[in-house]
């Protein structure tokens, strides 16, 4: 019999929204959930995955933080694992018919053989809940009954004694909606009501040799995870990498955790780690591809309902931390940080003993700063830092992949020889490596490498990044005792230094492999945007940027001090300009050549804002057919007197004449007053041609609607209208690239839209630096390029001369 019969025989999935489907393990450890369900009782319901189902168990007053309280658990039929996060409304006359509200949700930890303690009557687990936490005993009672009756006890531990938990939630833990705004099928309400905070760039502590102590510092845990800045408000915590990457997607499984964190709206300093029992870097990167389980370790505040908290003194930060952490669970997946007060040689000396990674020494009277500094130290038990690799060594056993990775880092602008790790891996990890590795390979070394050293190594494209556990350097640089920890995609191998977490003396930060100077210069000084930020937006947008902009030659809206500076239109590379801003020699109208810019990577883009870039405005042809433009644009211009919504309707009225024309078109809001109307085109027609199409359109709207259009620049022509300007479509023109920033208050974005979605937005400034990173060219339906004729032009124009009489 299948263990899910029973499930399934109960159930008209006609008329149930319940999942009948038995999903999937998620491998690594196993989930939990608690379901609270107004049925004819209201009851919760206990889910445990093992075996590939939930284990279920209906606790009829629900669970108690109380050690001395022995809750009634009636053992259910199985149910699929699909089951997890369902939330609902099961309609009358059906099995089960009620509210269903997802109370919690998490992993458990089986602290016995879980089958032994089935058939003995005694689960002990540990819960690892946003809710329910720590130690748990499943205990079966005797009797003659037909229905298994089991009674939940908590054990007695942190988490023990801690307010009732069914009278403190009342809230789902995945929508939190009551239950009767589940029973009306409401919106899932914000947990946050504030903005939330963009992200900011760590502090970062210096290696030292020293354990610093007295009455100045403090000392916390140095743990084996990942650095994570967890901004939180009104649309969903967001989870930041030390790098500003997004990884929210990645870390989707702890977003509960931070649901009771008592603010409007923060950004909290931290590391994410291994959960539910699990330790190790190794076992968070397994964690990383399973989706979960984590855990949160919070050490900072940066920001707190909108006021900046890093001018304050560690002291006093940490006091907010722990005054918006104080209604967490004990023991939950989002923890404090512990700060320690024993005597810190001694601490440091079990931390080793014990297989730690070392501590962490701040000092509690300095501020926070965005960059590596002194005031935070940290004192390693063995080395931990990332390589880069360069190949991989032969083995000659049977069923090993290799032998041992070959390693590097770069020195300066070189490439350096490190040595090798041949021990830490495991078959996954060998699997991994080998499917990443084979498409890099090449010929020749990417570093010099002593002869001896490179016998039997296959070289690769230094482009995978490892972290590496070890004990020591070499008088010649090479590493002692390596072992590999697992790969990591946080960090472009560009990136990877020799000493990598020592200050340097410019205190110059990398992004995309372009060194940033002066980063902490606020370009943007309303919005708080800095040329760092302004950077990695750069490198987190490249692919929707390069979309269009890659190999079509630019121009550069450079403002080096900020909005408050000159600013400057530079159409070609200056002296001194960085490698990743490449040039094209293009023709002038006087016969000479210039050397204009274009970029076809992330490096490029990184590296115009390193040379004070704001806007990006490109070309309507690419380098390789720079006499043919592959798209048209219509520039829609309003008076000062107009609102957006005539831009909007000018918009609209702009695509229905082009499509009674054969053209499909997308509008671009450009970040500043108007909207873009963009038509993609065939390689078949010169500027020209495509010029003389367009301005015979926009004289045809103007035609029809003298009132509301002008195809003429003149100020005066402008009065109470748009201006269609068609002056786009000419060789060395050039129109704001989508997804580029705009140098106006707020760092606006210039964001393709769709037409459906363009009816509800009320500002061609609707985005800004932090939303448009949500944003891809799925909202847009991009059409097919159509091709501009010369019977097509004469057709135009014989339309222009019928509306003209």
């Amino acid at each position: 019999m299948d263990k899910l019969d029973d499930y399934l025989e109960r159930r008209d999935f006609d008329r149930t929204p319940e999942p009948f489907e038995a999903g999937r393990s998620s491998n690594l450890a196993p989930r939990y959930a608690i379901q609270k369900h107004d049925a004819t009782r209201t009851h919760f319901d206990l889910r445990l995955e093992w075996d590939g189902v939930l284990l279920s168990w209906a606790i009829t007053k629900g669970p108690s933080f109380d050690t001395s309280e022995k809750r009634l658990a009636v053992r259910t039929e199985d149910h699929p694992l699909s089951y997890i996060g369902f939330e609902g409304t099961i309609p009358e006359d059906n099995y089960g018919a009620g509210t269903v509200m997802l109370w919690d949700l998490g992993y458990w930890e089986p602290l016995d053989p879980v089958d032994k303690g089935l058939k003995k009557g005694h689960l002990h687990l540990r819960l690892h809940g946003a809710r329910l936490t720590g130690d748990w005993n499943l205990v079966l009672m005797k009797g003659k009954e037909k229905r298994e009756n089991w009674l939940l006890i908590k054990g007695d531990d942190e988490a023990a004694g801690a307010r009732d938990p069914v009278r403190r939630y009342r809230r789902s833990i995945s929508t939190n909606r009551t239950m009767r705004q589940i029973a009306s099928e409401k919106k899932p309400v914000p947990l946050h009501e504030g903005k939330r905070p963009r992200f900011a760039k760590p502090q970062l502590a210096t290696l030292s040799d020293e354990m610093p102590d007295g009455d100045g510092w403090w000392h916390e845990m140095k743990f084996d995870g990942y650095r994570a800045l967890i901004a939180l408000g009104e649309d969903g915590p967001r989870v930041f990498t030390r790098n500003g990457k997004d990884w929210t997607d990645r870390f989707e499984s702890l977003a509960p955790a931070f649901a009771q964190v008592d603010c409007d709206s923060a950004l909290i300093d931290g590391e994410i780690v291994a959960g539910a029992g699990l330790d190790g870097f190794s076992n968070l990167q397994k964690a990383i591809k399973n989706g979960g389980p984590f855990r949160f370790y919070a050490f900072d505040l940066l920001d707190r309902d909108g006021t900046d908290l890093t001018g304050k003194p560690l002291t006093d930060r940490r006091a907010a931390l722990e005054d918006i952490w104080h209604d967490m669970p004990a023991e939950g997946p989002a923890q404090l940080s512990p700060v320690i007060e024993e005597n810190a040689a001694e601490v440091f000396d079990r931390v080793c003993d014990a297989g730690g990674e070392g501590l962490i020494a701040k000092r509690m009277a300095d501020t926070y700063r965005h960059s590596r500094t002194k005031s935070w130290l940290k004192v390693k038990c063995r080395r931990r830092d990332e390589f880069v690799v360069i190949g991989w060594q032969e083995s000659d056993k049977r069923g090993r992949a290799y032998s041992s990775l070959a390693l590097g880092a770069h020195d300066g602008d070189d490439l350096v020889y490190v040595g090798k790790v041949g021990t830490g891996f495991d078959a996954d990890d060998m699997d991994e490596l080998s499917d990443a590795m084979r498409p890099l390979e090449r010929k020749t070394a990417p570093a010099e490498v002593p002869r001896a050293e490179a016998r039997g190594v296959h070289w690769i494209t230094p482009k995978l990044v490892a972290e590496i556990d070890y004990a020591e350097r070499t008088a010649d640089g090479m590493l002692r005792h390596a072992v590999y920890q697992g790969l990591r995609d946080d960090k472009p191998a560009r990136t990877v230094r020799l000493d990598n977490d020592r200050m340097t003396e410019d205190d110059r930060t990398p992004v995309a492999g372009v060194e940033i100077s002066s980063g902490d210069r606020k370009v943007y000084p309303d919005a708080g945007v800095t040329k760092l930020d302004v950077a990695r937006f750069y490198e987190t947008m490249a692919d929707r940027i390069l979309e269009t902009a890659a190999d079509r030659p630019l121009s550069l809206v450079r403002l080096p001090e900020g909005l408050g500076g000159d600013r400057f239109f530079q159409k070609h590379a200056g002296k001194g300009f960085p490698d990743g801003l490449k040039t094209v020699e293009i023709e002038e109208s006087d016969g000479g050549t210039e050397p204009y810019m274009y970029v076809t990577d992330a490096a490029g883009l990184v590296a115009a804002a390193q040379m004070g870039t704001l806007e990006l405005h490109i070309w309507g042809s690419r380098r390789d057919r720079l006499d043919r433009p592959d798209r048209m644009v219509f520039d829609l211009d309003p008076d000062e007197g107009l609102d957006f919504s005539d831009v909007r309707a000018a918009a609209f009225e702009v695509r229905d004449a082009l499509s009674d024309l054969g053209f499909a078109s997308w509008p671009l809001l450009t970040g500043g007053k108007g909207i873009h109307v963009i038509v993609s085109l065939r390689r078949t027609a010169g500027w020209d041609t495509v010029k003389l199409y367009a301005r015979i359109f926009a004289q045809l709207m103007a035609t029809r609607a003298p009132d509301r259009y002008t195809a003429e620049m003149s100020k005066k022509k402008r009065k109470g209208r748009v201006f269609i300007d068609y002056l786009r479509n000419e060789r060395g023109a050039t129109a704001i690239a989508p997804f580029s920033l705009r140098a106006h208050p707020g760092a606006p974005v210039a964001v393709p839209v769709g037409w459906d979605e363009l009816k509800d937005i009320e500002s061609a400034r609707a985005f800004d630096l932090e939303s448009a990173q949500e944003r891809d060219w799925s909202a847009v339906d991009l059409p097919a390029p159509v091709g501009v004729t010369e019977k097509r032009v004469d057709k135009l124009e014989a339309a222009l001369s019928q509306e003209a009489d």
